[in-house]
């Protein structure tokens, strides 16, 4: 690796050395340690939007209106102004290079949702061979509703749900898919996975998960629906053998009745041809937490039918797998670069041993696995693939801010990023809301962060109500 920590030597260390096999876009990566967002303008003027993300390209920046009907798309731009002294470093910015449009332009806004649907703020997954982005729709959820026509009691239903395939390039709705009367979880995308073009959405409601195929033609193409049949001859297969079923039903009696009782909470794609589906009962799969319930795991083979594995949540194997392979539950997409260098446990010495700093630390090794296995099935494109996450290069509190893509706690503290290298210093601070901090400490403040995937650019979101706009700070290199 570069043997100076200056820019100007590491670029001529660039040009006359050769790095080993296998080891360039790692060197490349090493830049981003002089490439810091150090430069941040506070409350932004910007329009009164929800912020959603970069495309893991960079391309787009994903934004909704404050009615959640209409979708906003952004071109990231760089900032440039003209400067007539000696020294501009020194100088404040000019007033019109601290407005929000001197960063992104504004590529179009389309009108997704009207009269009484809305816009589900926190689903939004990116095709990127195509820059096709999936958008969801919903009616307001309905409780206590009545189990009718296969549906599972005790799970609610909302009147319709909408997905919407967009090409980011224009704003054109390409395609369109319709779920009525039923339940999938869009929090943070749980009930839909996206690998490759194969697209995965659960509907809690009738038990069934849907497998799509985005088309290049931007088509959703039906493949497959594994629900209470997963062949099309099944429902005739089982009734010619109703006998012999009941048969095989008696000889695991006392274990049937738990079975029956399992609902699919979540699934994700391990590759074109297997499933990692969790199973549960249905007061955990409607839970906001759902760490004390008891769950289930299964490998399930799509082509066969076949259920290859199954696993308890405790189960000590499964853990191993996953503290060994976290990358493959990850199910990266072959089109993304940038995603492939997100910092895991099984790719990433740093992440490892903040792992099993925290296995020693717990009380109880059973639970220790029960807790990190509630995470899976893993939540599609839920991390950022900044480089700045990237734990070879930044050290940083995770409590604070990380890579998973969730709102936090807001602090009037900046958020120090420290190099991994010596001499260990302070390479750039983040902090969101005013720059003077907050005068009212009474008030919740939860932040989002938004990292750029390539450049030194990241937007700090703080929202204190829903009634006023939101705190908007620009971080970015000058």
């Amino acid at each position: 690796m570069f043997r100076s920590n200056n820019i100007a030597a590491r670029v001529f260390e660039r040009q006359i050395v050769t790095p080993a096999p296998g080891t360039n876009i790692h060197r490349v990566r090493r830049f981003y340690e002089n490439l810091v967002p150090s430069c941040t303008i506070y409350d932004v003027e910007c329009p009164d939007h929800s912020f959603r993300k970069f495309t893991d390209d960079g391309q787009y920046l994903i934004t909704f209106s404050r009615n959640h009907q209409d979708l906003i798309v952004y071109r990231p731009t760089w900032l440039s102004f003209s400067c007539k002294e000696e020294d501009c470093d020194t100088h404040d910015l000019p007033f019109k290079a601290k407005r929000f449009e001197s960063f992104f332009t504004q590529l179009y806004c389309v009108q997704l949702a009207s009269g009484s649907e809305f816009i589900y703020k926190d689903f939004f997954l990116y095709i990127e061979s195509n820059h096709f982005g999936l958008f969801a729709t919903s009616t307001t959820q309905i409780h206590d509703a009545p189990a009718a026509g296969g549906a599972i009691q005790g799970v609610p239903y909302i009147e319709k749900i909408t997905f919407h395939l967009v090409r980011l390039e224009d704003g054109v709705i390409l395609d369109e898919r319709v779920f009525r009367n039923d339940y999938v979880n869009l929090a943070h995308g749980m009930g839909v996975f996206l690998y490759d073009d194969l697209l995965a959405i659960v509907s809690l409601r009738y038990q069934t998960i849907h497998i799509l195929q985005i088309r290049d033609s931007g088509n959703l193409v039906d493949v497959r629906a594994i629900g209470e049949y997963c062949r099309e001859d099944d429902e005739l297969f089982l009734n010619s053998n109703y006998q012999r079923i009941q048969d095989l039903k008696k000889k695991f009696y006392f274990h049937f009745q738990d079975y029956v009782d399992l609902i699919i909470w979540k699934v994700q794609f391990l590759d074109r041809h297997h499933l990692l589906i969790k199973f549960g009962s249905v007061d955990g799969g409607m839970a906001r937490n759902a760490d004390h319930h008891p769950a289930l795991f299964a490998v399930y083979n799509m082509e066969t039918t076949d259920i290859i594995a199954f696993y308890q949540n405790s189960a000590e194997e499964l853990y191993f797998l996953f503290e060994q392979f976290c990358d493959h539950f990850h199910a990266m997409s072959k089109y993304s670069l940038n995603v492939n260098f997100i910092s895991s446990h099984s790719n990433n010495i740093h992440a490892l041993e903040q792992l099993r700093c925290n296995r020693n630390k717990a009380t109880s090794f059973s639970q220790f696995v029960k807790k990190m296995l509630v995470s899976l099935p893993l939540s599609c494109q839920s991390q950022s693939p900044s480089p700045y996450f990237d734990q070879y290069l930044f050290r940083f509190d995770e409590k604070l801010i990380s890579a998973t893509d969730r709102p936090r706690q807001s602090t009037d503290h900046p958020i120090k990023f420290i190099a991994r290298r010596p001499p260990y210093s302070v390479k750039f601070k983040i902090k969101a809301g005013p720059e003077a901090g907050s005068t009212d400490s009474r008030t919740k403040k939860i932040c989002s962060f938004l990292f750029h995937p390539i450049l030194p650019l990241a937007l700090s979101v703080q929202h204190t109500s829903f009634l006023q706009p939101s705190v908007v700070n620009i971080h970015f290199r000058r």
